[in-house]
């Protein structure tokens, strides 16, 4: 669930959040994926990191 406001619609929270602004969709799907194919970080411990990040933050995982 959300925090911030997003439009109605069909689709997934996330597609209907980067569709407000595009471009700056655009800008983080370049940069997390520049970020995943170029990691020296195991995938494992990526994926520790991102799930206590979300902890600390009281995001849902």
């Amino acid at each position: 669930m959300a925090r911030i406001d997003i439009p109605d619609g069909d689709g997934d929270e996330l597609m209907r959040m980067w569709a407000v602004n595009p471009q700056m969709g655009r800008a983080a799907a370049t940069f997390s994926a520049k970020a995943y194919e170029h990691s020296e970080v195991a995938i494992r411990e990526r994926e520790l990191v991102r799930m206590r990040v979300a902890q600390l933050n009281a995001c849902p995982i």
